[in-house]
């Protein structure tokens, strides 16, 4: 904190003096607000149809609406469990962050709010699973591997460039969802919240990485922009895990190639990626040396 100007001293705590303010007013106790014994209709739908991974495909046409609707219950159960484990690695972050800094700054301070936050929606995200029927909320054992080498690194700055792709790309579908009425109410009012309180979240992030990347050395950067694309390409990866097509009956590689080769599902990711694209492009994260890793991920045209 020492190494910064005053000027951004005082931005920064002007931020976070205001989110501090806006999450007094405006934080939800999913536990309370969320009705968790309502029925889940086996026939709606949790996600738009066409932003199911094997929309359109020829396995997509051999199910019936209800194999359909449990398939894309099953998929947002799966982008749930990626963001507990996304978010227990953020709140990690959070906490090494906080132990560094001083905790009579605002800025400290709202990144305990944020804490709390990310505790409470963990804690709903793990409730949905369970009323859907969806076995687990543990990451893969790819994404555990992943994520405990990220806890070993104990990058901040990578924490917080990493939840503002997470962020945006599941505010996104989150987005959507809220919209469209025709789908199920229990996943339509996790959404709510989630995108309600997210948005604080990003908000404290983006002028934080904006800080963090100007003071880099172009040999840091270099590395940095490697890595984040790694941690995307690992976070888009985790959020369909292939026991959602077992859960189907279907084949599961004969159902990850068809989903691979999907354009709805590609565009899907373009789309719900498209505002984090933009930001660390604009930034200079994403250029011809590091876009490999965004393009395997689906997330680039």
């Amino acid at each position: 904190m020492r190494d910064l100007a005053p000027t951004s001293l005082e931005a920064r705590e002007q931020n976070a003096e205001r989110l501090l303010r806006v999450s007094a007013k405006h934080s939800h106790d999913p536990l309370t607000e969320i009705d968790w014994q309502e029925p889940i209709d086996p026939d709606q739908f949790a996600l738009p149809p066409h932003r199911v991974s094997l929309y359109g495909t020829h396995l997509w046409e051999r199910m019936t609406l209800r194999q359909q609707a449990k398939l894309s219950t099953h998929q947002l159960a799966s982008v749930t469990a990626a963001g507990i484990w996304f978010e227990l690695i953020l709140m990690h972050g959070l906490v090494r962050h906080v132990y560094d800094s001083d905790l009579t700054t605002q800025h400290a301070q709202y990144a305990l709010t944020e804490v709390a936050d990310e505790c409470r929606h963990s804690t709903m995200f793990a409730k949905y699973i369970t009323r859907t029927g969806y076995p687990t909320a543990r990451p893969s054992r790819r994404a555990e591997r992943r994520g405990r080498l990220h806890l070993l690194l104990n990058d901040t700055t990578l924490t917080f460039a990493g939840a503002i792709f997470v962020e945006e790309f599941t505010d996104a579908m989150q987005r959507e969802m809220i919209r469209d009425e025709s789908l199920q109410p229990l996943a339509r009012s996790v959404a709510k919240i989630h995108v309600i309180e997210e948005a604080r979240h990003i908000g404290y992030a983006k002028p934080e990485l904006e800080r963090r990347w100007a003071r880099m050395s172009p040999a840091r950067r270099a590395v940095f922009r490697q890595v984040i694309g790694v941690l995307v390409y690992e976070a888009v990866l985790e959020c369909v895990n292939p026991r959602i097509y077992a859960l189907a009956g279907l084949d599961v590689q004969q159902a990850k190639a068809a989903a691979a080769a999907n354009p709805h599902w590609q565009a899907a990711r373009r789309d719900w990626a498209r505002k984090a694209v933009a930001f660390f492009t604009e930034l200079g994260i994403i250029d011809r040396r590091s876009e490999g890793m965004w393009r395997r991920a689906g997330l680039l045209g």
